[in-house]
């Protein structure tokens, strides 16, 4: 029988208390947590870490399988995504199908430059080299989600990133503390097996463009589909960063 974790188990953090804790803590809890289902995780931490809670999202290929878990338990969870102006009309599309589908409480940031406006002032940086893209992410991906914690007052935030989706997040804990704030990765230990069961027991969509070949998507001129002799690290940034931005400078969503 699943042990699921309890005030009575755990140590407890009240909502005024700061995201901070002395490590053996933290250890305990992944250690408990890495036993737990995903949606155990979720119970969990709303019922032990800070508020408020807030699920960040880019509305990508597996997405719907976080948005759905998350909202059956709080169906008002803020839900956080970054718009770099630079999305597929698929993924656009997608927003506006899940926002209506399962009532999102959606909460959209951007850079304080619009792209255009960015594009005309710095070029087509994502064609740059490594320092360019760094800038650009961090300016439509990074700054955006920091200030949307923020003023959303996220004490405690969600993501939907997964292991088995890069050698950056294979190290990742369930559970771990981020610049004043409690991150919580519900299916961090999920295959692909697992999401495509999920979302086929829930009755819920891939992103539009799984069917053309994507494997992963983020913005219309640095994502392309996977074909024969690609790894899935070439269909994002031309191979030359797996991660969108988020993750490795801001490690996002």
């Amino acid at each position: 029988m699943t042990k699921i974790i309890t005030a009575s188990t755990a140590p407890l953090i009240s909502n005024k208390f700061p995201a901070s804790l002395p490590e053996p803590w933290l250890k305990q809890w992944n250690e408990l947590l890495e036993k737990q289902s995903a949606s155990q995780r979720v119970e969990w931490a709303m019922e032990n870490l800070p508020a408020q809670f807030v699920l960040s999202s880019s509305f990508g290929i597996q997405s719907a399988v976080m948005l759905h878990m998350l909202t059956q338990i709080e169906p008002n969870i803020p839900v956080l995504i970054t718009d770099t102006g630079h999305l597929f009309p698929e993924t656009y599309q997608f927003i506006e199908q899940l926002t209506k589908r399962l009532k999102l409480n959606l909460q959209v940031f951007s850079a304080k430059e619009s792209a255009a406006w960015q594009q005309a002032k710095f070029g087509q940086e994502w064609d740059g080299d490594e320092d360019s893209l760094k800038a650009y992410n961090r300016r439509n991906k990074v700054e955006p989600l920091e200030r949307g914690l923020s003023e959303l007052q996220a004490g405690t935030w969600f993501s939907g990133v997964r292991r088995q989706q890069s050698s950056h997040r294979e190290g990742l804990s369930v559970v771990s503390i981020l610049r004043g704030r409690f991150k919580v990765h519900p299916i961090i230990d999920w295959s692909n097996k697992d999401v495509h069961e999920y979302l086929t027991a829930n009755n819920l969509p891939y992103h539009p463009l799984w069917e053309e070949g994507y494997v992963s998507v983020g913005d219309v001129h640095s994502t392309r589909p996977l074909t024969v002799g690609m790894d899935e690290s070439d269909t994002r940034f031309s191979g030359m960063q797996r991660e969108c931005g988020l993750h490795t400078d801001g490690d996002g969503i």
